[in-house]
């Protein structure tokens, strides 16, 4: 034990020894002892001044540059009510005042209507519409028979041509998605002073143009026992008017034509 001791001493100072001898070949003590020197004669860099914080304001930030008040009171002041002006009020749109046909008056009215249909002339398509309180109170929205549309109307919105019997003209607005008449009818609506339970004969005499024909339902819609000779006469009334209204939609057709054939 005590050789392997002294074995194991004796090579631990070899090992210093040689350790030392590399360390003066290689100046180390000398460049260990510069280090210390300069440290010790440099001077320590001076501290950053210290920057005083500015407080964070919390305040409520705005946009306006007056000084903040307080807020208004208004208990002190009596609000003025405010100016109602008085709306227009018409008899036509009065829902509260609707005067709806009988069964019995409408019928009649519609039968007067197809009779007057039968008379027109089959070339220029036509249908018969009853009116309803939606066709000429509130919304003033008419729907047309889709398979007539689908066959005789335009694919596209346009705007279509009442001809009323007076031959005034009139123009409303042709929805071809909803298939019906919108704007422009209310005029022609309240002018006509359309009610419930009438009858109307559209007659399509050019593309874009109808002729109308209105049938009252409160006219001779009550009949006694006299009405048969009230009805052969309107009988006669309107086969006399059967050569009057072809002539007159053939007029009104090759009038058409001729502005269409000029546009071109």
């Amino acid at each position: 034990m005590v050789e392997s001791e002294l074995s194991y001493e004796q090579i631990r100072l070899k090992r210093v020894e040689e350790n030392k001898k590399r360390m003066g070949e290689l100046n180390l003590n000398k460049l260990a002892q510069s280090l210390r020197v300069s440290s010790s004669s440099s001077k320590p860099s001076p501290a950053k001044p210290r920057t005083m914080r500015i407080p964070v304001d919390f305040s409520e930030v705005r946009r306006s540059s007056r000084a903040k008040g307080p807020p208004p009171s208004y208990k002190e002041f009596g609000l003025e009510p405010l100016e109602r002006r008085p709306r227009r009020s018409s008899q036509r749109r009065d829902l509260l005042n609707r005067v709806y046909a009988s069964d019995d008056a409408r019928m009649y009215a519609f039968d007067r209507a197809e009779k007057l249909q039968s008379s027109l002339d089959p070339e220029f398509p036509s249908f018969t519409k009853p009116m309803l309180q939606s066709h000429v109170t509130g919304g003033f929205w008419l729907g047309l028979p889709l398979p007539f549309c689908k066959a005789h109307m335009p694919k596209r919105d346009e705007m279509m041509t009442l001809v009323d019997e007076e031959d005034e003209e009139s123009m409303v607005k042709y929805l071809a998605e909803k298939n019906g008449l919108s704007g422009g009818w209310r005029g022609f609506a309240i002018d006509h002073q359309l009610v419930d339970g009438d009858a109307v004969v559209f007659q399509l005499i050019t593309r874009t143009m109808f002729k109308v024909y209105i049938i009252r339902v409160n006219e001779d819609a009550n009949k006694d026992s006299d009405g048969n000779e009230e009805d052969e006469d309107n009988d006669n009334e309107l086969n006399k008017k059967q050569k009057e209204n072809v002539s007159e939609a053939r007029q009104l057709r090759s009038s058409g034509k001729r502005k269409r054939g000029g546009r071109k």
